[in-house]
Formats: structure tokens, C-alpha cells, sequence
């Protein structure tokens, strides 16, 4: 009987958990945002305070998503994202992989889709945590290199959007262009996620046979040595990284991690 409605459960708990996801991101935009604006007047110390809030938030997801029975997960390496000044580059298997990370990271940024910054639930955070928004042209290389060299640790999918469930990635050639123009060494980490859920091209009532159970392993840094200043063989730098980056997140994606 228990296992008949382990299913139905799992629908009612994902739709739960976004509903109060979003009304979450609305209390700290109507809320915590504006006190914070009022009581804090140095700009530095908002941004910070900010971001905390999003990562103590996105940490009460997890946990709260992981209580209803919607997915289990475990971590492997989490201790070298307490360092600062980190580009951290992923895999993108599912809808919630930024805030796995960002609930990680305590001083997180992010590049995010200029579409959220007029969402009414995300606005309000985005603004405040002065995420980077990809709707910056060519300037986007340089802020997210300095936000960088600043000690953020800045989160980057190069796949741009969620792998598709056949599992073929496709790179953006941004994030390899921001580790060789900085140069910033990069910190890898693979996102498995078994059975596939929240995923590209899937609504979220979809829910698979069984919770979702994510493994989150945090790599090696990759050395990314400088280059010459010539633009061209800058290009060519990138576009090795790139192809260097789809072998190394495609083979560690399809790895059985935590074996």
C-alpha cells in the first residue's frame, strides 16, 4: 500500500517544494531585502549579506526537499569550495543543480539568464546578491573575471542550459574563455543524478519510479597556465579548454559515482 502511494506522494512533495520555493524568494524580496537595504547602507557588506540569505535559503531547500522524500544526496569533496576566488564549473543534469551549489557556497555568484531578473520570485534576490546577468555582451568576460580576482567564487554551467536526457552535452565557449583570459584555474564538479528527474524537456510532475538520488563531487582544480596577450591564440586556448571540458564532464557524468 505504502509503495502504491510513495508516487502520487513524490508529485504532491515536488509541487510543494516549488510552491514554497517561490513564496521564499517573494518573502526576501518584499522582507529581508528592503530591511537590509534600509540597515545596511555600505554596498559591500548588502552584497554579502545578501548572498549568505540565498544560501542559507537554498540549504533549507535541499534539506526540505530531501525530507519529504523528493531526493537523497551525497557529497564527496566539498571542502576545496571553502576556498575563495574560485571559477567553479559544472554539469547541468536538473533544474535545482545551481541551488545545490550555491547552498554549498556562501559567497556565491552567478551568471544567470537576464529573463530572471524580471521574474516577480527571483527579482528581488538577483538584485540584491548582484548576480552577473548574461545579457552583458562581451563586457560579461571581464566582470566575470573580476568578480573572480574580487574573491567570489563564481558558478558557471558552460553547457548553458540542462543536459538533455540523452545525456549529450553541447560546451558555450564562455566559461573556457574566462579561465584563459583571467587566467583562473577551474574547479570542476560533476552533478550525477539517478534516476533523471527535473530535467530538460521535463515537467516537474514527471517525477521518476523512485527519489531522485544526487551525488556531487567536487574535483581537482584544472590549471589553466597563462597565455600571450594575441587574441587569436587566445581563441585557440578556449576553444582547446572547450573540447578539454566536454571529454572531461561527459566521462565524469556517465561515471558511476560513489561506487
Amino acid at each position: 500500500m505504502l509503495e502504491k502511494l510513495d508516487r502520487p506522494w513524490r508529485i504532491f512533495a515536488t509541487g510543494l517544494s516549488f510552491a514554497t520555493f517561490g513564496l521564499g524568494g517573494l518573502a526576501l524580496r518584499l522582507l529581508y531585502f528592503p530591511l537590509l537595504m534600509l540597515f545596511v547602507r555600505e554596498p559591500k557588506r548588502q552584497q554579502r549579506l545578501a548572498r549568505l540569505a540565498v544560501h542559507y535559503t537554498f540549504r533549507f531547500f535541499i534539506g526540505y526537499m530531501r525530507a519529504l522524500g523528493v531526493l537523497r544526496y551525497e557529497l564527496q569533496g566539498v571542502e576545496k569550495l571553502s576556498r575563495s576566488g574560485l571559477l567553479i564549473l559544472a554539469n547541468h543534469p536538473s533544474l535545482i543543480d545551481v541551488v545545490f551549489l550555491v547552498s554549498l557556497v556562501p559567497n556565491a555568484d552567478c551568471v544567470v539568464k537576464a529573463s530572471l531578473a524580471n521574474n516577480p520570485f527571483m527579482r528581488g534576490p538577483i538584485r540584491a546578491t548582484r548576480y552577473l546577468c548574461n545579457d552583458s555582451g562581451p563586457g560579461l568576460i571581464q566582470d566575470c573575471i573580476a568578480s573572480v580576482k574580487a574573491g567570489n567564487n563564481l558558478i558557471i554551467f558552460p553547457e548553458g542550459s540542462r543536459t538533455p536526457l540523452d545525456g549529450t552535452m553541447q560546451l558555450q565557449r564562455g566559461a573556457a574563455n574566462i579561465a584563459v583570459r583571467g587566467p583562473c584555474d577551474i574547479t570542476p564538479v560533476i552533478i550525477h543524478c539517478a534516476p533523471r528527474g527535473l530535467t530538460k524537456g521535463m515537467p516537474w510532475w514527471k517525477v521518476p519510479e523512485r527519489p531522485m538520488h544526487y551525488v556531487i563531487r567536487v574535483e581537482d582544480d584544472i590549471h589553466v597556465p597563462a597565455q600571450d596577450a594575441d587574441a587569436g591564440e587566445a581563441a585557440k586556448a578556449a576553444r582547446q579548454l572547450t573540447t578539454r571540458l566536454h571529454d572531461h564532464f561527459s566521462r565524469g557524468s556517465q561515471e558511476h559515482v560513489g561506487a
